[in-house]
């Protein structure tokens, strides 16, 4: 069993987050969501599926290791505003033995639309020493059925795309 989960996890395909609202306090001059609260809210979203795997804050009270993001890319497709609900998609694209490939998707809660992408690379780590090491045993059986589970489901729209503008010779 792992640690802070009494139960068998099931692994829906992709994962979808509980309903998040959009803060009054996040949005920006414009109106919208300010950028740096969608990072909060796919980070929220990640640390709900992967409590499921048996990472996320227990873990890193209990065993003293975690996860950090080494890389990521957003997208923003359309905007979100203040009392605006979303919820967060996430699939687990691969994973080795250190690291996790994740693909999440914000939608609107009632409408469904697509509002942002976060694609990222996330890295285990022993906290002491904050280097990265190997996920546990019972981690690794969890990220196997969850790839499982996931790897059924077509390649998302946008998955690997670069950041990238041409540059203009004048």
């Amino acid at each position: 069993m792992l640690d802070g989960i009494d139960f068998e996890p099931v692994f829906f395909a992709p994962f979808v987050s509980s309903a998040m609202a959009v803060e009054p306090a996040w949005v920006d001059y414009d109106g919208q969501l300010n950028t740096a609260y969608y990072s909060l809210l796919f980070d929220r979203a990640v640390d709900e599926a992967v409590f499921l795997v048996g990472l996320g804050p227990h873990r890193a009270e209990t065993r003293s290791s975690s996860f950090f993001t080494v890389e990521s890319h957003q997208r923003f497709l359309r905007e979100l505003r203040a009392g605006h609900e979303v919820r967060v998609t996430l699939r687990l694209v691969n994973y080795d033995e250190k690291r996790m490939h994740l693909f999440q998707e914000m939608h609107h809660a009632r409408e469904g639309w697509t509002a942002a992408t976060c694609e990222l690379v996330a890295v285990h780590v022993e906290a002491g020493s904050r280097r990265p090491s190997p996920f546990p045993d019972e981690v690794l059986e969890r990220l196997a059925l969850m790839r499982a589970a996931h790897g059924a489901l077509p390649l998302p729209e946008g998955l690997g795309r670069p950041v990238n503008m041409p540059i203009r010779l004048s």
